[in-house]
């Protein structure tokens, strides 16, 4: 999965505006199939177990998706705004990143305890650790693929003064 991550997080970022989507959208597609396949391995549900588990993971996936929008725009956001970064941006994207964060661990939160109830305290925890574990991999692999943020030019000297 990580290379495949990787290739086509590449492909994304160099692709044209209008190609973009169409990549996201194949990626997002194959990262989807091949999380559900990690789960299913990892948590070898019971048929009572994934009759509770699956309908409230779709759901979930689902806000999980939204989520990552917001993730996949302030990524192109960076991209587009790479070269002529600013300190106003910079902050921009910084507080951008830890409200994703943020509504992130909200997400799961709200969803561990919809699984506590569905299966047990223990099932529960287990697709946690499966979900950060993934989770971790995935932004690892964009992170990977993101330069580390240039410094924008020095200020001319009468900036400097003010």
């Amino acid at each position: 999965m990580r290379l495949v991550l990787a290739i086509a997080f590449m492909f994304v970022l160099a692709a044209p505006v209008a190609a973009q989507e169409q990549y996201l959208e194949l990626l997002r597609q194959d990262v989807k199939t091949q999380k559900v396949a990690l789960i299913t391995e990892a948590m070898s549900f019971t048929d009572s177990e994934g009759t509770a588990f699956w309908p409230i993971y779709r759901e979930y996936d689902l806000e999980s998706s939204k989520l990552y929008d917001g993730l996949i725009a302030l990524i192109k956001d960076y991209a587009a705004n790479y070269e002529s970064m600013t300190e106003e941006k910079a902050k921009e994207l910084v507080k951008a990143s830890f409200k994703f964060q943020d509504d992130e661990l909200k997400l799961r939160k709200k969803y561990h305890g919809k699984f506590e109830k569905a299966l047990s305290p223990i099932r529960a925890a287990q697709f946690s650790q499966i979900e950060n574990r993934i989770s971790l991999l995935i932004r690892l692999q964009i992170s990977a693929q993101l330069p580390i943020m240039m410094e924008g030019p020095a200020p001319t000297e009468s900036e400097g003064e003010q």
